[in-house]
């Protein structure tokens, strides 16, 4: 399977992961369910999630701007803060605009250009990966965190959607 059929599968479940979270009351995707030093939330979760998206493909790869730069109402320190206050919609729009970001990309890149190799920004290594192994961790990453999503979701009394890949493969979704 290459990133791109995956990327696919990773949109499909999405729509059923953001269709399950619309469903959700507010005081459940608020509610402080993580006790850590950041992501307490079920929408911080759905923020760090396109962020990291955002960040590795326009600020590690493509050397640009991202997306939430050109998002209105983006939170200064979105990593460190509670994002109770945001509506789920303006975080979906927001990772809707990732996502189509993501999209336009994969459907120009080479092979040629997934070999490049991309030097983590802010990283005072010389470590460099990949584009393909970036985009590979970047929809590792999601697939971790919407695990949580879903497992906050049944903590909190609500049945998520099966976001299996076996699932989507089955229905001929990917």
């Amino acid at each position: 399977m290459n990133i791109q059929t995956y990327y696919t599968y990773l949109t499909r479940a999405r729509r059923d992961l953001w269709a399950f979270l619309e469903t959700l009351p507010d005081e459940v995707l608020s509610k402080s369910m993580i006790p850590a030093e950041r992501m307490h939330s079920m929408k911080d979760l759905v923020l760090h999630i396109a962020v990291v998206e955002d960040s590795w493909l326009h600020e590690d790869i493509l050397r640009d701007q991202p997306v939430w730069e050109r998002t209105s109402g983006f939170p200064q320190e979105f990593e460190e803060r509670y994002h109770e206050a945001k509506p789920l919609e303006w975080l979906l729009e927001y990772w809707r605009a990732v996502e189509a970001s993501t999209l336009e990309y994969l459907k120009t890149v080479t092979d040629a250009e997934l070999t490049q190799r991309v030097s983590v920004m802010g990283s005072t290594d010389d470590v460099t990966f990949s584009a393909s192994d970036v985009l590979w961790h970047v929809a590792q990453h999601e697939t971790r965190h919407t695990a949580q999503l879903a497992l906050l979701g049944r903590l909190a009394g609500h049945t998520p959607p099966q976001l299996d890949l076996i699932k989507y493969l089955r229905s001929d979704h990917v």
